[in-house]
């Protein structure tokens, strides 16, 4: 799709950069393996560049859209009559138990041997990109896969692995939840307007079970953060507030580390040293 045929210019307050590389969306689509009786959901369809090539290839697409100006031009778009289902709302309020059972029962998935979990795909603003992916973790039951452009450097701390020096609360939080790939790096040319950062694809598939549970998400949430709330500091400092050298050392963990070495298994051993509170999901890191 032209990007002329949409009449208005990108919103700096939504953070719209519009992408519009072919080359990217082709890779984009590949990542997928679209069927055409896939339920996805893609936010932000902005100007329809990876939305038209889906819904050429999906019986229906539903898309998360706040801008009111877009929410009217989707409207007349000829290639969206009866295969595109628009939702008017703020991403970050999605949610995700309604929207699989309007997709369900529209009638356009018959198969009962079909995986009827969501795909969300869509270009982030980058924002909200954070919050989003946790407001979207929080209701992981309904989720297949999720396949995102993001701003490089947040896409390289998900799946950065202990030692790196952008290993950190992210990392753990995502990794502990979700297989996170990084499928491609893109450069500003590939959207209008360019920002003024690289960004990134990554494919984040929620686990069925942890490799290692928690006892208690709230807890682990907790400990990771106090984990890394002073970096330069080793586990005796930094978790003193939670737990004792001592035990520390029962887990086979040697207090005498810093917080970006330990792996994902090694702070869900130290979680689990804790009480539990509730099993609520964890809020969201800052970033």
């Amino acid at each position: 799709m032209n990007l002329n045929a949409y009449p208005q210019q990108a919103k700096k307050r939504f953070g719209q950069h519009f992408l519009h590389d072919r080359s990217v969306i082709e890779r984009m689509l590949l990542a997928l393996a679209l069927k055409p009786d896939d339920r996805v959901v893609e936010i932000g369809p902005g100007p329809g560049a990876l939305t038209l090539p889906l819904l050429a290839r999906l019986q229906r697409l539903d898309v998360v859209e706040i801008d009111r100006d877009l929410i009217a031009w989707w409207q007349q778009h000829p290639e969206a009559r009866g295969k595109l289902w628009i939702h008017a709302q703020d991403a970050l309020k999605l949610e995700l138990s309604a929207l699989a059972a309007t997709i369900g029962n529209s009638g356009s998935h018959g198969s009962s041997a079909h995986d009827d979990r969501l795909r969300i795909v869509g270009n982030l603003p980058y924002n909200i990109s954070t919050p989003l992916l946790f407001h979207l973790l929080e209701q992981r039951r309904y989720i297949r896969d999720m396949l995102f452009m993001l701003q490089r450097e947040v896409v390289e701390r998900i799946t950065a692995s202990p030692g790196n020096k952008d290993y950190g609360r992210l990392s753990v939080m995502i990794q502990y939840y979700c297989q996170a790939d990084c499928l491609l790096h893109v450069g500003p040319g590939a959207f209008t307007p360019p920002p003024r950062v690289d960004s990134a694809v990554v494919l984040l598939q929620p686990k069925t079970e942890p490799d290692l549970a928690v006892r208690d998400e709230q807890v682990f949430a907790k400990l990771v953060a106090q984990a890394f709330s002073q970096r330069r500091k080793t586990l005796r400092n930094t978790l003193k507030p939670l737990l004792s050298a001592d035990q520390i050392e029962q887990v086979g963990i040697d207090p005498g580390c810093r917080a970006e070495t330990l792996t994902l298994h090694d702070f869900v051993r130290l979680s689990n040293l804790l009480p539990g509170s509730a099993g609520n999901p964890p809020d969201a890191p800052d970033t």
